[in-house]
């Protein structure tokens, strides 16, 4: 089974977090940022990733220390399970409906952190939720998950429903990428032997 614990403490936040990458998609979220919570629900389900995830934040600050805090973490939990990285399928890719919104997003399990973020989101809050926090969550997640991750979105009005793609499609492309292929089971997907 490809889980892990991971625990982080700072003066700013203190997460606790489980993921199974394995699962069925059960996730329990409670971050202190409701929509931060809708969002990785949807992720765990539409990976198909099993998520336990507690943070308790300075939200009387902002959220920006609890979502840059908490892709970070998740991050650093991807790149746990995967371990050695062996006969994964290390590329996946979607392009998204959700409504009048149309998102790509694909990844590369490289072992080399890149962000390509072409969004255009409208509105600067979704509820309480700044917006721009989007980008700082999955900048932490890519740095420590290490992995190459794209996003364009080809149509889209609703923020709401914007972010909802992203973080689905994040889902589903993981989901492809760390999946394991039966034929190469044994091997790290790279010519150079390592990732």
């Amino acid at each position: 089974m490809r889980t892990t614990n991971i625990e982080r403490n700072t003066s700013e936040t203190n997460i606790r977090l489980s993921l199974n990458l394995d699962g069925t998609g059960q996730s329990s979220v409670a971050t202190g940022c409701g929509f931060l919570d809708h969002m990785l629900t949807l992720f765990a389900r539409h990976g198909r990733f099993d998520l336990d995830l507690s943070c308790e934040g300075d939200t009387w600050v902002d959220y920006h220390h609890t979502v840059e805090d908490v892709g970070i973490c998740l991050g650093q939990a991807f790149a746990q399970c995967l371990g050695d990285k062996k006969g994964i399928c290390r590329y996946g890719d979607i392009v998204l409906p959700m409504d009048e919104t149309l998102m790509l997003c694909a990844a590369d399990i490289s072992g080399r952190a890149y962000l390509g973020y072409d969004v255009d989101i409208p509105n600067p809050k979704v509820g309480d939720f700044d917006t721009e926090l989007a980008e700082e969550f999955m900048l932490g997640f890519v740095r420590e998950a290490r992995i190459t991750l794209h996003f364009k979105q080809l149509a889209g009005k609703n923020t709401h429903h914007i972010l909802e793609a992203m973080f689905k499609a994040l889902g589903r492309t993981l989901r492809q990428a760390a999946a394991i292929d039966p034929d190469f089971a044994e091997e790290v997907p790279s010519t150079k032997g390592v990732l």
